[in-house]
């Protein structure tokens, strides 16, 4: 929900009940754009007959800025989300039908500013849900970042969870990010800041809860990053911005982890701070800040869509050496006929 470091406050109303931070955040981003040299205009809204197709409206009047989206791995359909700097620790799970299936509130954690969310896995491997409170409206007024982790519950029902909570500082000091992802191979965390040259900064291999984990920039991100996740394969990721998002192939063995793929359309939106894969890696799932926001399905460009599942190829040696039943029958047969032939033959003799 932060504006851009160094650009501006605002403070007037819309219609005399929220800020005009969208206002501010287009303007910051044409700015961004220029500065940088790659102006483009923002992409048409989808119509009626576009490809991104509307799958739910959140209708829990206490979601009104929903900054993070994350596919639940135990209950197929449901989707979690959290609001900004609401003062409240939780995170919401929503069915497919947009109403909230229960209401999980974090004991021990803050909501200074959270930003974004990830489903990954905890130290031994159990389902977790990882909120990311990295929000900095004054571009590096704090020293340092939270990450708050609790266990996916198995029975969605309202609940208190203890967090485990991770803190976090940049190398190259600290910054504004609403960007959070999570790699499914390694379970490795990943920022993305949000600013005119952005970056993307990953999280040490193992995290420790004293202390202070270093996040190390790795490459670049887009101009005004809001948010962003990576597919259910690990092989790519996606950044998005107020109007488009942009996919990358991810090579964590590679120097240049990051290699651009294809950039996405997506939704005019009231304030589109979300973005997720679908469970079966092949489309994004985009939400928005506001009131009865839907959420859109937006399709992949066929060179970012998983790579197939490969048909397990014969086994050549066992096929070359299993019989074949035709010359087995064949052999039945000419056994058969030399046994009455022998047979014949001594009685004749």
């Amino acid at each position: 929900m932060s504006t851009s470091a160094g650009v501006w406050e605002v403070v007037p109303t819309w219609h005399g009940r929220r800020p005009m931070r969208m206002r501010a955040r287009i303007a910051a981003g044409f700015l961004a754009c220029l500065l940088a040299g790659t102006w483009a205009a923002p992409p048409a809204p989808a119509a009626e007959g576009d490809d991104a197709v509307r799958v739910m409206t959140i209708t829990d009047e206490r979601i009104v800025e929903s900054s993070g989206l994350a596919v639940s791995r135990r209950h197929p359909g449901v989707l979690y989300t959290h609001n900004d700097s609401s003062g409240r620790a939780e995170i919401f799970a929503v069915g497919p039908d947009g109403r909230t299936r229960a209401v999980i509130r974090l004991a021990g954690a803050g909501a200074r500013d959270w930003e974004g969310m990830a489903a990954g896995v905890d130290e031994r491997g159990r389902p977790a849900l990882y909120v990311a409170d990295i929000g900095d409206n004054l571009g590096g007024a704090w020293p340092y970042v939270t990450v708050y982790r609790v266990p996916e519950p198995a029975r969605l029902r309202d609940q208190t969870l203890r967090a485990t909570a991770f803190r976090f500082k940049y190398a190259d000091g600290p910054r504004n990010a609403e960007t959070f992802m999570i790699n499914p191979r390694t379970n490795r965390l990943y920022v993305a800041s949000k600013l005119l040259a952005g970056g993307v900064y990953e999280a040490p291999a193992r995290l420790r809860t004293t202390g202070f984990n270093t996040l190390r920039r790795i490459g670049s991100a887009p101009a005004m990053a809001t948010d962003g996740a990576f597919s259910p394969d690990g092989r790519t990721l996606v950044i998005r911005t107020y109007w488009s998002a942009q996919v990358y192939a991810f090579d964590d063995r590679a120097e240049d982890k990051l290699d651009p793929l294809a950039r996405v359309d997506l939704p005019r939106q009231e304030q589109g701070e979300s973005i997720t894969y679908a469970a079966d890696g092949r489309s994004l799932l985009a939400g928005s800040e506001g009131s009865a926001q839907p959420v859109w399905r937006v399709p992949l460009p066929g060179r970012t869509l998983p790579a197939p599942t490969a048909t397990p190829a014969p086994d050549t040696a066992a096929e070359r050496d299993r019989p074949d039943n035709r010359n087995v029958g064949l052999a039945l047969v000419i056994g058969i006929a030399l046994a009455l032939g022998y047979g014949i033959l001594r009685r004749r003799s």
